[in-house]
């Protein structure tokens, strides 16, 4: 089931969901506007590789806004920082962004139990726009959990998006290989 403004706002009293900064006016029937933050990060090579750490280009979007061009993948983070206890949270684009043509994330839309960060955008776009700091780009929908959690993932040794950052992260699916593997093809 997912939660609506009521449920929201009783769960932020609780500090099971923690939304920073928090403005009443981005809450909506049964989800949280969230707003694209300063930054935006480019990967710097051409061909990426899974097994390796690939490089990013990150830069501040200026006041008078930044243009998306089609082809290019630009990783964006949101000026929320969230938290969410007991509950999965899901970031969807908002329907003013998709029709512009700008998709906020590839596949990466559902946040695990215990996840405390800024959310890494991963957005593209079908027709150049210009985009601005500051503008609702998403929004954040929260689902019950049926059945007790073992581990949150604030807890797993092994989630790789657990260091807090207002910047972008790149991909960490390299840390997926064996460090062996990964280091005889260098």
């Amino acid at each position: 089931m997912i939660l609506s403004d009521v449920k929201i706002r009783d769960e932020m009293r609780r500090g099971n969901i923690v939304v920073r900064p928090f403005r009443r006016d981005c809450l909506g029937t049964n989800s949280y506007d969230v707003h694209l933050g300063p930054y935006l990060a480019v990967y710097s090579s051409g061909a990426l590789d899974a097994r390796i750490p690939n490089p990013v280009h990150e830069f501040r979007i200026p006041k008078e806004g930044f243009v998306l061009v089609p082809g290019q993948l630009y990783l964006g983070v949101t000026e929320e920082y969230t938290e969410t206890h007991g509950f999965v949270p899901f970031l969807e684009g908002k329907s003013s962004v998709g029709r512009l043509g700008i998709d906020i994330h590839s596949t990466a839309g559902k946040g695990d139990e215990g996840f405390c960060n800024y959310w890494t955008l991963e957005m593209s776009v079908k027709l150049p726009v210009r985009i601005y700091p500051g503008m609702p780009v998403g929004q954040l929908i929260y689902f019950e959990i049926s059945g007790r959690i073992e581990r949150s993932y604030s807890a797993k040794s092994s989630a790789k998006y657990r260091k807090v950052s207002r910047h972008p992260t790149p991909s960490r699916m390299h840390l997926n290989f064996p460090a062996k593997r990964a280091a005889r093809r260098h």
